[in-house]
């Protein structure tokens, strides 16, 4: 059912490399694996001619492994469904993301994303466009990503789109901790009511619409694993949180207690280590790649952490 939403426009995250930004670098060490094995079915280059040439850039497999820039365009309406080694798992914060070529902060191609835990039945992340509907965005045009929230291609070339699973209703069946599947499928972006997709909301999609070519499309790159079942923080005392300041931060964040801190990528590597006696200290961040981070703070009796938001 669709429903409506009140909410003003500018709403979410902005571009790659700006403060709120969520994006997340392909090099960054919250990705502790890359999808496995992908099936692709592709779409016609325009809709309006649903019998003629389909999508043909790139190959399926380009999609496996770490972003590299190698897509595979779905064309219009077309769809991608990858598989991992071991199953995505929800914890805090985000569990994925995927990745998509852009080549600017504003040419963004947009798809839908879906997860499943048996392959069958697939659960779609609820998707928020308010990009204006009475112009169509052209094949070359562009749209403001603060504009749209849990769409893949949000952010350009090399800069992952996060996905939290806590985003998606609970329903009996999805396992949340055991997601086999994620599926993409490509937002159409035209306005025309005939061929148009529409948001969670019942708003029309509008992005770069028509794009005649072989590239037609959402372009995927490639799906990056933040969580999976091998990942844990078992073994941390959580009695109360640290209190850190900024968070998010770019270069330093302030730890306003003594002890021993530690800081961990999410994939659990060590990164960062340093005694603080004096509360409120400084520390410099800034050369850590952003993502997400754990932050432990070390006491005689107590181990307390606290996540962190590198920009």
């Amino acid at each position: 059912m669709l429903f409506s939403l009140s909410i003003s426009a500018q709403s979410y995250a902005p571009k790659a490399g700006v403060d709120g930004s969520t994006a997340i670098h392909r090099d960054s060490e919250n990705f502790i694996a890359w999808a496995t094995g992908v099936s692709v079915v592709r779409g016609p280059q325009n809709i309006t001619n649903p019998t003629g040439p389909l999508a043909t850039h790139g190959t399926a497999n380009n999609a496996i492994g770490k972003s590299n820039n190698s897509v595979v365009s779905l064309g219009d309406g077309g769809t991608a469904v990858l598989t991992f080694e071991k199953p995505i798992v929800n914890n805090s914060g985000f569990d994925f993301a995927v990745f998509e070529n852009s080549f600017s902060d504003t040419f963004l191609e947009l798809a839908f994303v879906e997860v499943s835990s048996d392959g069958t039945n697939f659960f779609r992340f609820p998707s928020h466009s308010q990009t204006q509907t009475d112009t169509q965005v052209g094949g070359f045009g562009s749209i403001d990503p603060t504009y749209i929230n849990n769409f893949a291609g949000k952010y350009r070339a090399s800069y992952g789109t996060p996905f939290n699973l806590d985003d998606i209703p609970d329903d009996a069946m999805l396992n949340k901790n055991a997601i086999t599947h994620v599926k993409l499928i490509d937002v159409i972006g035209t306005i025309d009511p005939t061929y148009a997709t529409y948001d969670s909301y019942g708003n029309i999609v509008n992005d770069p619409y028509a794009t005649p070519f072989s590239s037609s499309g959402f372009d995927l790159d490639a799906v990056g694993v933040i969580k999976n079942e091998t990942l844990s923080t078992r073994g941390v005392k959580d009695n109360t949180a640290i209190v850190i300041y900024p968070n998010p931060a770019t270069t330093i964040v302030h730890v306003q207690d003594t002890g021993m801190v530690e800081i961990y990528s999410v994939s659990g590597r060590l990164v960062f280590k340093q005694a603080l006696y004096t509360k409120g200290t400084a520390i410099r961040i800034d050369n850590l790649l952003p993502g997400i981070y754990l932050i432990k703070l070390k006491t005689v009796n107590t181990v307390r952490s606290q996540k962190l938001i590198k920009r």
